[in-house]
Order: C-alpha cells, then sequence, then structure tokens
C-alpha cells in the first residue's frame, strides 16, 4: 500500500456531533498517563466525527471518528481518538503508520440526508441530519493524542469551512464497539461544509508503556 506522508490536505465536508460523555466510561479506553479534564461532574465532553474527502485531497475516502473526551498530558491538551474507521486501505496504513491511529475499514453510505457506516456487516452507527442553509466562513483548529508502540503522540489539524449549525439524530446499536461509551443523542452538531482540513505530523510528547486499545 502507498500513502502520502504528512501533511495530509483533505478536501470535503463533515458532520461533528458534541456530547458529554461520563469520565468512568471513557476511562478504560484512554493512556492512564491522560488526565481526563471535566466539564460537569463526573462528565467531559466527546462526540463522533463523520466526513467524506473527495476532490482535492491526497487521498478520497469516508472517515468515522469517535472522540472519547478531552484530555491534558503536562500542560498539553488535545482530544484522544479511541475508534476511527474509513474506507481506503491506504488511509488505514498512513493512519497506523504516521499517526498510531487504531484506523480500520469499514462501509460507508451516504445519502441526501443521512451516512450508515458498517464493519464487518455490523452497523456501526448512523447519523441523520439536515443540511445547513447557511454558515459561517472561518478556520478552527485542534489538537489530538495517540500512541505508538511506547510514544505518546499529539498532532494538530486545521480546518478552513463554512461552520453551521444543525439538527441530527445519531444512533449507535448495542453491537457497536464503541456502545459502552454511552454517546447519547448530541446537544450540538455542526456541518463544515467547503472543508479544508490540514492534518499535520505528530510529535512525540511522553512515553505510554501500555498501548489503551479496546
Amino acid at each position: 500500500m502507498s500513502y502520502p506522508q504528512a501533511p495530509w490536505i483533505l478536501q470535503g465536508y463533515a458532520f461533528q456531533t458534541l456530547q458529554l460523555l461520563d469520565i468512568e466510561r471513557v476511562r478504560p479506553f484512554i493512556p492512564t498517563e491522560l488526565d481526563i479534564i471535566s466539564v460537569f461532574p463526573g462528565k467531559t465532553v466527546g462526540g463522533v466525527y463523520l466526513s467524506k474527502y473527495g476532490t482535492g485531497s491526497v487521498l478520497e475516502y469516508s472517515e468515522l471518528i469517535v472522540i472519547s473526551g478531552l484530555h491534558s498530558y503536562k500542560g498539553k491538551f488535545g482530544g484522544w481518538v479511541s475508534h476511527i474507521y474509513v474506507d481506503n486501505p491506504d488511509s488505514v496504513a498512513g493512519g497506523r503508520e504516521i499517526w498510531g491511529l487504531p484506523k480500520e475499514l469499514a462501509e460507508f453510505t451516504w445519502s441526501e440526508n443521512s451516512v450508515t457506516v458498517r464493519h464487518e456487516d455490523k452497523l456501526l452507527c448512523s447519523l441523520n441530519y439536515n443540511r445547513q442553509g447557511f454558515g459561517l466562513q472561518q478556520k478552527l483548529g485542534a489538537l489530538s493524542f495517540s500512541s505508538q508502540g511506547t510514544d505518546l503522540l499529539l498532532f494538530p489539524a486545521q480546518a478552513e469551512a463554512r461552520f453551521g449549525l444543525v439538527s441530527s439524530k445519531l444512533e449507535i446499536p448495542q453491537q457497536s464497539p464503541f456502545s459502552s461509551l454511552n454517546v447519547s443523542q448530541p446537544w450540538l452538531t455542526v456541518h463544515a461544509d467547503q472543508m479544508r482540513l490540514v492534518v499535520d505530523a505528530p510529535e512525540v510528547v511522553g512515553q505510554t508503556p501500555i498501548k489503551a486499545r479496546l
């Protein structure tokens, strides 16, 4: 398999849901070195990211990311990607070898107002949404932790898009690998249209003796 080196430049559209997650449910999915940031008693913030990258991208593929809370490590802050699925084998290889992300292959079915993701004939999740009629063009950045071997990594991503709020309904069946996170109905869903996403190479920020993947 062949894949481009970082940074990856991806163009398309995405949906990001935001939910409050129980810290005790999140804890088994992350390295013990990371501190979980509490935004309410016993709660952190996470969500589900669904995207489709097309023409103009270094690789064309769809992606599902589960962000299991906000975390800190020695003064650095970022999300933790506990589950990630794509429909391009080159993206799987690049994600694992460059960023240490646990990418797996899945099947994505997009329609005008919904997306369904399946892995090995099992439903992972489905999102029904209303596309935005307007939005605000702006740039946003985020940091994410990952791990590769015993290295704890941190990498940035910057998105420029037309951002807007949309209504949505998220369904995650019990057989889904991330159903135990109890990712409930989103209290906020953001649609990024006409998006240009740049994901930079990671840096090593620490060591983790045990790679925390479930």
